[in-house]
């Protein structure tokens, strides 16, 4: 038995306005369905931001629709959990329950145990920091069911592993039940796949299916996991798509001609026009010639960004760092300012993400929320 592991699809994200860039994200995803299919895999785990906002296009619900169309026409079945980008702060009804209720897809985000054929499959929909305590009520079960259940058993989850990540980290590995096989992770974009003696199979993060805007430009490769269940222990195998290039490349004013011309010839041979972000160095930058060498890839590239640093060292940390170390920097001083771990923790992981998409009236429900919230804590003290 072979099942697709998938994360972090954000389906209907859309950078710099670009609409290649929206078909980039639906490309890559439909390169994930149409693999999956081909190798007949059993079954299909979507890990979490299904969508990249909770409220998405018409053209981002029937690409979803589409592909799941596609594989209950090859006999195959899926099964998804919620990301926090596909859970709303208002009260509604999450899009991909859509899904659900025409039975294209099933829901497992609310814990309760499922089977398919001999595979007992658990999941659990993200949760906020505030709410992670409630885990370990929900996973002592998680492991009783798996302790009972002799085929495999798989933890979907899209969560932050601390020593994974120590910037998005909410649950550390020992947090998590200990009997399980695989743990079908979600929320990280960069894949990883770590095993640690005291959990019963290894916890993979397939990563997000295309970069995003959080992820800064790069060189990397994006794509899923397809996972044999043909033997006692679940095995993972990566599965790269195909995107579009990005590079960051870095050089000083006095070569910056010459790194042009190696550019220039490098994206000649590319089928779609790669993304490049330049940082020059140097502390007598002038802007009219940078703008003049920078113009000649215009031609080759969908987007060239490019900045100006006035020495290597000053640059510190690698441009995927910076966003990372600025919001643990943000929370240290609003823990400082308000006094209170809880209401810091509460302005920079849920109030700021909202206002800073000008998602005003999902924040003003949030904090009415928060306010009810602490109002009842209080009554009871």
């Amino acid at each position: 038995m072979i099942f697709s592991h998938i994360s972090d699809t954000h389906l209907g994200f859309v950078q710099y306005h670009s609409e290649e860039r929206e078909e980039d994200v639906y490309s890559a995803f439909n390169q994930a369905i149409d693999t999956s299919i081909s190798d007949h895999v059993d079954f299909v785990i979507f890990a979490g931001d299904i969508f990249h906002v909770p409220n998405p296009s018409g053209k981002a619900i029937l690409v979803l629709a589409n592909a799941l169309k596609r594989l209950k026409q090859n006999n195959i079945d899926s099964f998804f959990i919620l990301g926090e980008h596909d859970i709303s702060r208002i009260r509604a009804t999450p899009v991909p329950f859509v899904y659900h209720n025409l039975e294209f897809s099933k829901y497992i985000g609310n814990g309760k145990p499922l089977q398919f054929k001999d595979v007992l499959i658990v999941g659990y929909d993200k949760r906020r920091k505030s709410e992670i305590h409630t885990f370990e009520h929900d996973f002592e079960k998680a492991d009783s069911e798996a302790k009972n259940h002799n085929g495999h058993k798989i933890l979907v989850l899209h969560q932050g592993i601390g020593e994974i990540n120590k910037f998005a980290g909410e649950l550390n590995s020992t947090d998590l039940p200990k009997k399980f096989t695989y743990y079908a992770m979600g929320h990280l974009h960069e894949r990883e796949l770590k095993r640690y003696n005291h959990l019963g199979g290894f916890v993979a993060y397939p990563g997000s299916i295309e970069l995003t805007s959080s992820e800064g430009i790069k060189e990397t490769q994006k794509g899923f996991y397809e996972v044999d269940l043909s033997s006692s222990e679940a095995k993972p195998n990566w599965i790269r798509l195909n995107t579009r290039l990005q590079y960051s490349v870095r050089t000083s004013f006095e070569n910056l001609a010459k790194e042009i011309d190696t550019l220039s010839e490098k994206f000649q041979s590319l089928t779609r026009k790669p993304i490049v972000e330049i940082k020059i160095h140097g502390y007598n930058i002038e802007t009219d010639l940078v703008q003049s060498q920078i113009a000649k890839l215009f031609p080759l590239t969908l987007r060239c960004f490019w900045k100006a640093i006035m020495s290597e060292e000053n640059e510190g940390s690698t441009f995927i760092d910076k966003p990372a170390k600025i919001d643990d920097e943000m929370l240290k001083l609003a823990k400082e300012i308000l006094k209170s771990e809880d209401l810091a923790n509460f302005a920079i992981n849920d109030l700021l993400p909202l206002l800073s998409k000008n998602q005003i009236e999902e924040a003003n429900h949030l904090v009415i929320e928060n306010f009810n919230r602490f109002k009842k804590e209080m009554k009871k003290c």
